[in-house]
């Protein structure tokens, strides 16, 4: 059983126009709700992970607080360019054909509307909208990341933030 999770950074700074997309920062409530949700994950998840994320500033830095409260080293978090800027079903296969078989879940950390989009499309039954924050897992029923096939993936879970 091999398992895909998306995780959508939290809310980030405005895009004022001052500064690049690339470097938005996660705001402070963004980096209390990526805590929480890090939690709730942690809940979940038991065994070896494999994290991969967005270069983007706030995808980045999520994806440190993930890797802080997993105890998982921070620098054995890979960076994908492609979940920047074209994150597609071709693009996922080129990533997941990089992970060893013995991993079990890939834990991507990424942006909307593509995340939902991927989810949906991996999903057989299809998936909602992902919110800031929002964590959904896809099971696939195959021993290697090439049987990953689309609309064939299950949701075994589908966390979102509380709102506040």
């Amino acid at each position: 059983m091999k398992h895909i999770v998306f995780v959508r950074h939290a809310r980030a700074e405005e895009d004022s126009g001052s500064f690049p997309d690339f470097e938005r920062s996660l705001t402070t409530s963004g980096k209390a709700a990526s805590e929480k949700m890090a939690g709730k994950f942690r809940e979940k998840e038991k065994g070896q992970l494999l994290l991969i994320t967005s270069p983007a500033f706030r995808a980045y830095e999520t994806a440190l607080v993930f890797a802080r409260i997993l105890k998982h080293k921070p620098d054995d978090i890979i960076l994908k360019n492609t979940l920047y800027s074209d994150p597609n079903l071709n693009a996922l296969g080129d990533i997941l054909s990089e992970a060893n078989d013995s991993i079990d879940t890939v834990v991507l950390f990424g942006h909307n509307p593509s995340f939902t989009e991927l989810a949906d499309r991996l999903s057989k039954n299809g998936c909602d909208f992902l919110p800031k924050a929002g964590i959904v897992c896809l099971a696939f029923h195959t021993d290697t990341w090439k049987g990953i096939v689309r609309e064939r993936g299950t949701i075994e879970y589908f966390l979102k933030p509380e709102k506040s």
